[in-house]
């Protein structure tokens, strides 16, 4: 019999995939930014329509604003936390679903426990 269980993939930090990560915070930061400007933007183009009243449209863009600057901060936070972590360390890179095979006799705590793929500059490095 087959089932489905979480797989962990965790990466290990290199200066290589240091600075892919960076670029990617960084990438991200960059449109996060954007957006928040484009957001004040079709704030000013909303409000002058008169079709909705002024309050909802400040608060509305407001609110969006908001929760895009949060995720600015959250990301200014990651790249502080990547240049403190020394180069070796293990990060969680993401989880996905794989299939293992089940027979009569198998040791379930060895089965149900949770595997991890550990990759290092896209090569898989350890099966744990």
């Amino acid at each position: 019999m087959k089932i489905i269980r979480n797989v962990v993939v965790k990466q290990v930090l290199t200066e290589q995939s240091k600075a892919k990560l960076l670029e990617s915070f960084e990438h991200k930061k960059r449109q996060l930014v954007n957006e928040c400007e484009q957001l004040r933007f079709d704030a000013k183009k909303t409000a002058k329509n008169n079709k909705y009243s002024p309050n909802q449209v400040q608060a509305y863009f407001a609110k969006e604003i908001d929760a895009r600057q949060e995720k600015v901060k959250l990301i200014d936070f990651q790249i502080d936390q990547l240049h403190t972590l020394p180069l070796g360390s293990e990060i969680k890179e993401k989880e996905i679903q794989g299939i293992a095979d089940v027979s009569i006799g198998d040791n379930w705590d060895e089965i149900s426990s949770t595997k991890i793929i550990l990759v290092k500059d896209g090569v898989i490095e350890d099966i744990r």
